[in-house]
């Protein structure tokens, strides 16, 4: 699943090459890519996280893997190893995350390990994640990601609250314990501090 025809194109070169891989399906969008998972049922869905103006990938990643007990397993095969984008497509369920630069015999591998139900990361996101459980509390959960990935996109506190359906009250509090966790005391700080860790994207 990408918007992208050309790496669409290429993927499906890659995919095809093997004898024991079977490509059922295609998709631009996210919507799309749900409808299509659950109409075809594959055993695995590559999916990558930015998908145009519609549904992101890890919602559609969610929506997939939420579907029943022989739900589809995702591959996530994406340009981005921010914290935000890791840790979003793990809690949606995603069962490897690989970079688009990963060479195809790795992307071969990751699929066969998808299919029979073992995990396949990068090398980058393994430590991302390691570093998340070997330090817990200075991380910032998935919900404050989301606050700061808006936060950095310039949206005040009752727009981040009306896109994540939560109160501008709750929302400052979120605030409270980014700045807390990341020792900063503003925005640009929060967004400055989060952006050199490689928590979210630079804009």
């Amino acid at each position: 699943m990408d918007d992208h025809p050309v790496v669409r194109s290429g993927l499906r070169a890659m995919l095809l090459d093997q004898p024991d891989f079977e490509l059922v399906g295609e998709a631009a969008t996210g919507e799309d890519g749900v409808a299509q998972a659950r109409r075809l049922a594959p055993d695995v869905v590559l999916m990558d996280l930015q998908l145009g103006p519609g549904m992101h990938g890890s919602e559609a990643t969610r929506r997939i893997t939420g579907s029943g007990p022989d739900a589809p397993r995702v591959l996530v095969l994406t340009t981005f190893d921010t914290d935000t984008d890791v840790i979003a497509a793990v809690d949606a369920g995603a069962t490897g995350y690989l970079l688009k630069d990963a060479p195809p015999e790795k992307l071969h591998a990751a699929v066969r390990a998808a299919a029979s139900g073992d995990s396949a990361l990068a090398p980058s996101v393994a430590s991302r994640l390691l570093e998340r459980m070997r330090a817990p509390a200075a991380t910032l959960t998935t919900r404050e990601l989301e606050v700061l990935g808006l936060v950095a996109e310039g949206l005040p506190n009752r727009q981040i609250g009306k896109r994540l359906f939560l109160s501008e009250t709750t929302i400052k509090t979120h605030l409270v314990h980014i700045y807390a966790k990341l020792g900063v005391d503003s925005r640009t700080s929060a967004v400055a501090a989060a952006t050199r860790q490689g928590l979210i994207r630079p804009r």
